[in-house]
């Protein structure tokens, strides 16, 4: 390590550039602890309500000084570059996000499974899920401006703001008043499988958490079923499929 490190001011350009990285890091685990624990003492509901007022006054606060910093303005508290966006390269941006999402749980899934296994890392995994869920439920909710018991209609629509929905190719079936069937007709990670002639990652268990938690979520009425998903067998046309409902 090159540099004088008895301070960080004494630190030459590169570490020091290294060095914001690691603080910008420190800062999203802290803020992640923050919720885990609140979570863990006072409950999911707590929160989440927590969690959004903590986050409205965090981000303000963070934009304004980076605004200051990088000299940037704001609009409406939120970065004017933002507005400035061709509307296709904002879309594009919304996908760049999300594949980022979805590399960065495939990592974690990785950093246990290389280390202890992959019993480990599905267990992790489908733990994960039973929390991420609800709260991707909460963030779309709130963002939608959907009532608390939303009914079938208002999942559809949540369904079309997950992560997932921007780089994977979703439909949805409707069977009746009652009940509705989400098929995932192109996964991002399985079809990446496919293509190196692998067989189908057996998500099943993640798949049975993800989808009833997050239906759980936005309606409390809603049952979740599971049609079929890996390593059940599926057709060509879907890899997933889940029936939601409403008695």
């Amino acid at each position: 390590m090159k540099g004088n490190t008895g301070e960080p001011s004494s630190l030459d350009r590169n570490l020091k550039a290294g060095l914001v990285v690691d603080m910008l890091t420190r800062l999203i685990v802290h803020y992640g602890f923050w919720f885990t624990e609140v979570r863990h003492q006072m409950g999911l509901a707590n929160a989440l309500e927590i969690l959004e007022k903590a986050t409205e006054k965090s981000i303000s606060i963070g934009l304004k000084k980076f605004a200051e910093f990088f000299d940037f303005e704001l609009e409406d508290g939120l970065p004017k570059a933002l507005f400035e966006i061709e509307n296709s390269k904002i879309d594009e941006l919304m996908e760049v996000v999300a594949k980022t999402w979805l590399a960065n749980d495939g990592m974690w899934f990785q950093a246990i499974e290389f280390k202890h296994g992959m019993n480990d890392a599905k267990r992790c995994n489908d733990s994960c899920w039973a929390q991420f869920s609800p709260y991707e439920a909460f963030a779309i909710k709130r963002f939608l401006k959907l009532e608390d018991r939303c009914g079938l209609e208002g999942l559809k629509k949540a369904l079309n703001f997950r992560m997932y929905s921007l780089i994977n190719k979703q439909s949805i079936v409707d069977e009746g008043p009652q009940n509705f069937v989400f098929q995932m007709n192109d996964c991002r990670v399985q079809s990446a499988r496919k293509r190196k002639k692998l067989d189908d990652y057996p998500c099943k268990s993640a798949g049975l958490v993800e989808y009833t938690y997050f239906a759980r979520a936005m309606d409390d009425r809603i049952e979740t079923e599971c049609i079929g998903c890996p390593p059940d067998v599926h057709p060509d046309d879907w890899f997933c499929a889940w029936r939601f409902s409403i008695k």
